[in-house]
């Protein structure tokens, strides 16, 4: 299932309005503060979620080193927690594993979201791109390149730094805070409303159509069903269903259109 309605780009395409006008204006320099600009909002829940992962690593028992390896290798939190509530919990290593590659999973389509925005880029850029792919840079970019098609490469990739820097330095540094002082945290502070509330704030603009409506209700559903199952397995299941569901009904409509536009 494409997360976008509309996959391939048109660089030649003219602006609709004044703000794609300003957008298709800006220097590289001002697109990629244009992207820190957009992306601070995000650190209301970016912050939390991240000292959060540092206090429950540090409980896991992790040391401040192993948890920062993973906020600077892996840099995906809700993999990140995944694997740290699986190690809690003892579960053997290929499982760990599996579930971890599972939540990320949604990177490869992320990836195949943006190809044909960053189809141009070299090597080199696609390279850092990967790395600091995560749900908010995703959610902001592809927005941003869907909303101005005429951006040129040097204006999406400054656009897409700029994000990345006010996201996932911070989730570094707020990683880092809750393993070095976590102690220090007063338990009544509830930090893990960060979780739902940054996925709700991500996932809710980019369900605009039938078949992304249909995936997130079958996945949210057999996710609940299959709460019970050991290890994160209902996660594992749920997220394919989720996607076959959604390719299935976004392949039906595309035939639908197609016949309509044959008649």
């Amino acid at each position: 299932m494409s997360p976008t309605p509309h996959p391939r780009p048109d660089n030649g395409q003219a602006p609709a309005d004044a703000t794609s006008a300003r957008a298709l204006a800006r220097s590289p320099r001002a697109a990629f503060w244009h992207g820190v600009t957009q992306s601070l909002p995000f650190l209301v829940v970016i912050l939390p979620f991240a000292v959060l992962f540092g206090v429950v690593a540090t409980e896991a028992g992790l040391n401040i080193t192993q948890v920062m390896g993973f906020s600077v290798l892996v840099l995906a939190g809700a993999s990140q927690f995944t694997a740290v509530q699986l190690l809690s919990d003892n579960a053997p290593t290929i499982v760990i594993l599996l579930s971890a590659l599972a939540v990320n999973l949604r990177m490869a389509m992320y990836s195949a979201s943006l190809l044909p925005w960053l189809r141009e880029a070299t090597a080199r850029q696609k390279a850092w791109v990967a790395y600091v792919l995560i749900d908010q840079t995703y959610a902001l970019s592809i927005q941003h390149y869907e909303r101005h098609p005429g951006l040129s490469m040097r204006q999406k990739l400054a656009y897409f730094a700029g994000a990345a820097l006010v996201l996932c330095a911070p989730w570094m540094a707020g990683t880092w805070a809750g393993a070095a002082l976590g102690d220090m945290i007063p338990e009544d502070i509830a930090l893990d409303f960060a979780l739902p509330i940054t996925f709700l704030a991500m996932i809710a603009p980019m369900l605009r159509t039938v078949a992304h409506l249909a995936a997130c209700f079958v996945a949210i559903l057999a996710a609940l069903l299959l709460a019970g199952l050991p290890s994160g397995l209902g996660l594992l299941i749920a997220a394919p269903l989720g996607m076959a569901t959604g390719a299935i009904i976004e392949a039906r409509s595309e035939a639908r259109a197609a016949r309509q536009a044959g008649q």
